[in-house]
């Protein structure tokens, strides 16, 4: 027989952070192409490993949640949690690599023009969604939900990296500074990518002992 298993503040907060995140995601990668500029469309793509990343916290969320209602005790939550963060974490690093490949061809490329000022706003949009969500994560007290704001802050740091790319690029007109941002945003997830991979790894064959 279910029973009715009401879903955690955590599971709610994870979901207005995913939903709000991938409207703001479509914003940035659609603006980054249209306006030429590499560290937005970095920050848009770090910004969909966001919504994948935390995506699959949902969705673990979601599977206790159902779990439970089944009363299916045999799962272990934390397990899940630590399979989904490990899995975001692989998609991080693919991410980042497709990010460091177009911005290698940007160098590589000339006659490129920035529209500096609608680029501008998408990044500073981003910035806010990003603060939005740490304030929404900022009390979550587990592994998943303390990566997650972690990662929200390491997307705000790269969406200031972004302004700061383009008004460097636009004030000294320095084309070459808005794709070394991008390159810089790219070792920011490869880092993180590779923390998470660590941490989540060794919880994962701490279980299976």
């Amino acid at each position: 027989m279910e029973s009715h298993v009401p879903k955690s503040k955590n599971e709610k907060h994870t979901a207005f952070v995913v939903l709000f995140s991938a409207v703001t995601m479509v914003l940035e990668i659609v603006f980054g192409l249209f306006t030429h500029s590499m560290a937005l469309l970095a920050d848009g793509i770090h910004m969909g490993s966001h919504v994948l990343a935390i995506g699959l916290s949902w969705c673990a969320y979601i599977f206790v949640r159902r779990m439970k209602t089944r009363n299916i005790d045999t799962v272990d939550s934390e397990r899940v949690l630590s399979l989904s963060a490990y899995t975001s974490g692989v998609l991080l690093l693919i991410f980042a690599l497709l990010i460091l490949i177009e911005a290698f061809e940007r160098f590589f490329t000339a006659g490129v023009v920035i529209q500096y000022k609608e680029a501008m706003i998408v990044a500073v949009i981003g910035m806010v969604v990003n603060i939005i969500c740490a304030i929404v994560l900022h009390d979550h007290h587990d592994y998943n939900g303390r990566s997650a704001y972690l990662h929200v802050l390491a997307d705000a740091l790269t969406s200031l990296g972004a302004i700061f790319g383009l008004v460097c690029a636009m004030v000294w007109n320095i084309v070459w500074i808005d794709t070394a941002v991008a390159l810089i945003c790219s070792l920011v997830i490869l880092r993180w990518a590779r923390k998470l991979l660590q941490d989540t790894g060794k919880q994962l064959i701490s279980k299976r002992e």
